[in-house]
């Protein structure tokens, strides 16, 4: 049996409509019911300096940062690498979106940046919790669209995955493993 169309998200009725289960997805870094939903990333960092080898199955990245931050820019910084996740879903998800709908999209372009800022009713501005972190996200879309279809990919745009995570709480368990031999 082959792989179903990719979607943005699959729920126990799509499979249970199909006849399929989470078992045909193993591999493909699509699980359901809390399990894991990509492949594992496994980033390694030498005795020295601030670059690191980023892994991910056959793919390897390297994150760095720049030299005015004691690194050599040899990559990304974490920052960026994060800003780029959250760029390649969006573009991925108005692809998919204008897609299925038929819409001429030629092209989507993605510019983020990332800063820290205050809150406005900033009660403890002296305080470092006091910062917010602030994602500008500015999208560009190319094709004869529609002003109904531009508003329409708008919000299907924070309906992105990426989006969706970094929106809502996100639980980060973080343990220490001993070095395999």
């Amino acid at each position: 049996m082959g792989y179903p169309k990719p979607r943005l998200w699959w729920t126990s009725t799509d499979l249970s409509e199909t006849g399929g289960s989470s078992k045909e997805f193993e591999g493909h870094g699509i699980t359901l019911g809390g399990k894991n939903m990509s492949r594992a990333v496994t980033v390694s960092g030498g005795p020295s300096g601030l670059q690191q080898v980023i892994s991910v199955g056959r793919h390897e990245l390297f994150a760095d940062e720049p030299k005015a931050s004691g690194g050599h820019d040899e990559g990304p910084d974490p920052y960026e690498l994060l800003l780029s996740a959250l760029g390649s879903c969006t573009n991925m998800t108005l692809r998919m979106y204008a897609d299925r709908k038929g819409w001429p999209l030629k092209e989507t372009r993605v510019v983020l940046t990332h800063s820290k800022t205050y809150a406005k009713d900033c009660v403890n501005c002296e305080q470092p919790a006091a910062m917010l972190d602030r994602i500008e996200r500015r999208i560009t879309l190319i094709g004869e669209l529609s002003a109904e279809q531009r508003q329409r990919l708008l919000v299907i745009a924070n309906l992105c995955p990426v989006h969706k995570s970094l929106t809502s709480g996100i639980d980060v368990q973080t343990e220490l493993v001993e070095p395999s031999l």
